[in-house]
């Protein structure tokens, strides 16, 4: 028996019998739709020896079916318009097309061959290796991604939240065929699935669709190890490389998606680095011309949080731009927020949030990302009252337990000496 929930006037969601889910929001005013299978499992519920699966599988899945060729996948969309692609991240995994709402039906049964029936080659699998770790050379030529995944690793140190999602040379090299296979069975299962599609959609429709294409009754469940976070200790790193600038990270453990604290964050967050008006940025790029790039990021898992300030500058800054973010964390610890600016910071973040709104893409993204964290639909009312609900006090008690600099770890990555 099959039970929809319509949780908005255009938000539907619906479980099958074998435990997958299909959430849907009708978007009249376009005429295209964004489809995406989502799988709840990334790189964090792979072993040691897994070690970057769930990414090389990602890409394994555009290599051929029982009877569509890697060539036939790629051209399956673009040939009347439309795209594929995917992406894995720490905790999921998605395969998603956007295209015209007459096609529909060939998104879904594309992305559900794909899930359902990859042949996995055995030339393609030793050639996708070699891609994988040209990918990983492209990464380690881009400072701002190696510095990134040293941070992490430094953060989340022996925890899988901490490793990188693309894995390490030497598991990627050893992956064999039935490894594939095996993972998909552990991971891909129907109550490990979530079908979401934004656009001119009909609910039942897609429904319809997926039980004919995707679901699977009788599968068995999938099981998810507790995965205990190891204590948090403040470090500092240095790591070399024959770059140009310097690259620093100050940051720390931050909050899991469902922490009360998570908009006082957020409003933190754009205060300090939210755009070229922001604090950090006056401050640090425009007063003293120390750098061209600095911004604070904030990632959320399902247990934890990673947050951070990163900045590229000269070596012989790294003291000064040290010594001025501190004083900035200290400054919102310190001091309330001024009416004017918290208003600004609140003004933006919302403008942003509705202007996200106009691509379908980023719609079923929400929508689908509501469902994993939350398992209901976070409406857009809801997120802005909470934004509106932030009192300057609020802000300032959050600020001064989170912002203390005692607690935040460093990494450098610096030129080598030559």
């Amino acid at each position: 028996m099959l039970t929809t929930i319509e949780t908005d006037k255009d938000v539907k969601k619906t479980e099958l019998p074998s435990g997958l889910k299909v959430a849907t929001e009708k978007i009249d005013s376009v005429k295209s739709v964004s489809v995406g299978i989502w799988v709840k499992t990334g790189s964090r519920n792979e072993t040691d020896e897994q070690a970057g699966i769930t990414h090389f599988l990602e890409h394994m899945l555009f290599k051929g079916t029982e009877k569509r060729t890697s060539y036939d996948i790629a051209q399956s969309m673009e040939s009347v318009g439309g795209y594929l692609n995917a992406f894995t991240s720490t905790e999921y995994t998605c395969y998603y097309s956007r295209c015209l709402d007459t096609k529909l039906e060939k998104a879904l049964d594309v992305l559900s061959d794909m899930v359902r029936h990859s042949q996995f080659p055995e030339e393609e699998l030793e050639k996708e290796k070699k891609v994988v770790l040209e990918e990983m050379k492209m990464y380690r030529d881009s400072p701002d991604d190696v510095i990134f995944e040293e941070f992490s690793g430094q953060v989340f140190q022996n925890h899988p939240i901490g490793r990188p999602v693309i894995g390490h040379e030497e598991t990627v090299s050893a992956f064999k065929r039935q490894q594939l296979f095996d993972y998909m069975a552990d991971r891909y299962q129907p109550d490990n699935l979530l079908v979401a599609v934004a656009g001119n959609v009909e609910h039942d429709r897609v429904i319809d669709l997926v039980g004919e294409l995707l679901n699977q009754n009788g599968s068995k469940k999938t099981v998810n190890p507790e995965q205990p976070l190891p204590g948090y200790e403040v470090t500092q790193k240095e790591v070399t490389k024959p770059i140009e600038q310097t690259h620093m990270i100050l940051g720390r453990r931050a909050l899991n998606y469902n922490h009360p604290d998570k908009y006082l964050l957020l409003l933190a967050n754009t205060i300090l680095g939210g755009g070229m008006s922001s604090r950090l940025h006056q401050n640090i790029r425009e007063k003293y011309g120390y750098c061209y790039s600095i911004g604070p990021f904030n990632q959320s898992y399902v247990d934890s949080g990673l947050f951070g300030v990163y900045i590229g500058t000269d070596r012989e800054y790294v003291s000064h731009v040290r010594e001025l973010i501190t004083k900035e964390f200290e400054r919102i610890q310190s001091e309330k927020v001024g009416e004017k600016e918290l208003s600004e910071a609140k003004a933006q973040l919302k403008g942003k949030l509705l202007l996200s709104q106009e691509n379908t893409s980023n719609r079923m993204t929400r929508l689908a990302k509501s469902e994993l964290y939350f398992n209901r639909f976070v409406t857009l009312d809801e997120l802005v009252e909470n934004i509106d609900a932030v009192s300057r006090e609020d802000l300032l008690r959050f600020s001064e337990d989170f912002f203390n600099p005692k607690v935040f770890s460093e990494t450098l990555l610096i030129p080598e000496k030559v």
